[in-house]
């Protein structure tokens, strides 16, 4: 009869070779989950707490909001964004949609928006398709070069996907979020939207909302709030510090953009009290090949460790060196995961075999995978309880969460293999008509559109400029939208501005190719 040692397999002599390299192995798994639970522990307990601002503080200072949407074939869902972000009553609100060579009616849907604060910018070849960052680059430079006269502490940036629906109070959120005027940049709450039909769709909503309620709340104790790629909100002069081109061509730029933005003297925050809705992936072979392409895009922010190990201090240069090599990490604890797999077998074959083993490793190992999980039901419960979610089930949904968290096990090591051979180019994740994309307050129904003389879209404009129309004689309006903020509720006016041409309604902006500074190669938009 055999007995079978915890945890292990198999034994071998403590002095030879195998024996050497098995407790090493031993050791070093049970550090690195020691790591893991005193960091998530930590987190836990850092996000009870309210972060500490010291520097002056203007709440009522009006703030210009330009909201950019980079699109790529979004005709599906672009018009009730849009049509959600119109609803807002702020009239220092503008929307600058960015069509990036679209193949469909991505323009024409969201130009139907029939509001002077929306504005679409065609980007055509070669300029076109060269990555989310590069669209965000060339649409900020048009931002710039209409805020001349504007301050640009005064001018807000914000990026929100094309599925993306912003809650209606959000805006007025943002103005307060940036009321410290340390605050350079500001990451709102992300919720999946179609989380109530799909089990996916479910584990990415928990997924989300524990990042944030966790995370996300933790790191604004340590100052070292991430940035996501939707519903983030930078400060004109924040963007200013990183450059003319802040976003770079990483897979990632948002990641990437928010750890620079930890290493300058402004100060990233988490602002829980809005969110914004997005499509949440249903098949699981199209989130695979997302979650390797984020995966591979934080593999390339390998080259800001140097500069963060230099520019941050403290906590917040521990937290954000963490970040970084959060993959590589995740990808040695695959390699737990292999050998836990591997022992579950052993066992089992022992079982079958009728084997003397103990048991009762399996309880350690339950509370270790499983003991952070029940934490998490929680606080997902507390959070989804008015949208009728029990306990019990949550709880349920935390123990599958667990096994959703291993993926990163295969489209890890996908992503490694990507990126040593030198791949990078993307297909975007494909959208979903949802059935009544007007809820969560968008109007049902799109506006009139506006047409132009050879019958496109009408183009507004979001913001101020000094740029004269291309062609043909144009009137001038004012840039301010209508000061009707709807009735019991007061926005702050939008900083004075000049008033500007309006955009030749069938132009399309092209913007002259730049260098860059950045070594990785061109990706797809994401």
């Amino acid at each position: 009869m055999v007995t079978q040692t915890p945890l292990l397999p198999m034994s071998f002599d403590s002095s030879s070779p195998l024996g050497v390299l098995d407790r090493i192995g031993w050791w070093g798994a049970l550090g690195m989950i020691a790591v893991a639970l005193a960091y998530t522990f930590f987190m836990l307990i850092a996000s009870r707490g309210a972060p500490r601002h010291g520097g002056p503080s203007h709440p009522d200072a009006p703030l210009l909001v330009v909201i950019l949407m980079p699109c790529l074939n979004e005709a599906a869902v672009i018009g009730a964004s849009v049509r959600r972000l119109t609803s807002i009553p702020d009239p220092g609100l503008r929307i600058m949609v960015i069509d990036d060579g679209s193949d469909d009616d991505t323009a024409q849907v969201a130009a139907q928006a029939g509001d002077e604060r929306v504005e679409v910018v065609r980007r055509r070849p070669p300029r076109a398709r060269l990555g989310k960052g590069e669209a965000l680059n060339d649409a900020l430079s048009i931002v710039r070069s209409r805020c001349t006269t504007v301050s640009s502490s005064r001018v807000v940036v914000g990026v929100m996907d094309a599925d993306g629906r912003l809650d209606p109070h959000a805006i007025g959120e943002v103005r307060k979020a940036f009321a410290p005027q340390e605050v350079g940049a500001v990451q709102m709450g992300v919720r999946i939207n179609n989380r109530f039909g799909s089990l996916l769709a479910r584990m990415q909503d928990m997924e989300f909302v524990i990042f944030t309620e966790v995370f996300q709340r933790g790191r604004r104790r340590v100052r070292s709030v991430g940035m996501g790629g939707n519903a983030q909100f930078v400060r004109l002069s924040a963007l200013d510090a990183l450059g003319p081109r802040p976003w770079t061509r990483s897979l990632t730029e948002d990641f990437d953009l928010g750890i620079r933005l930890n290493a300058t003297s402004w100060t990233n925050e988490f602002w829980r009290a809005a969110s914004v809705h997005q499509q949440g992936v249903t098949n699981m072979r199209r989130l695979l090949r997302q979650r390797t392409r984020w995966f591979q895009g934080n593999l390339q922010a390998l080259h800001l460790l140097r500069s963060v190990a230099r520019e941050q201090r403290g906590l917040g240069r521990a937290d954000t060196l963490w970040q970084i090599l959060t993959p590589y990490l995740l990808l040695t604890g695959s390699l737990l995961t292999l050998s836990f797999l591997i022992t579950m077998v052993t066992a089992g074959v022992a079982a079958v075999l009728r084997w003397e083993q103990s048991w009762a490793w399996l309880v350690g190992a339950y509370v270790i995978a499983f003991g952070p999980a029940l934490i998490y039901a929680w606080i997902y419960w507390r959070i989804e309880r008015s949208e009728g979610l029990s306990l019990l089930k949550s709880v349920g949904y935390a123990h599958l969460f667990v096994l959703y968290g291993l993926l990163p096990s295969l489209y890890g090591w996908r992503a490694v293999a990507r990126e040593l051979t030198g791949r990078t180019g993307w297909a975007k994740t494909a959208r979903e008509a949802e059935p009544g994309q007007g809820a969560q307050g968008a109007p049902s129904a799109p506006s009139a559109p506006l047409a132009g003389s050879n019958g496109s879209a009408a183009m507004g404009s979001p913001v101020p400029s000094k740029q004269r129309p291309p062609s043909g004689p144009e009137r001038v309006q004012p840039l301010a939208a209508p000061q009707a903020a709807g009735p019991g509720r007061t926005v702050p006016a939008a900083p004075t501005v000049p008033t500007r041409p309006v955009l030749n309604p069938t132009a399309v902006i092209v913007r002259r190719p730049r260098p860059t500074s950045s070594s990785l190669t061109n990706e797809e938009m994401r």
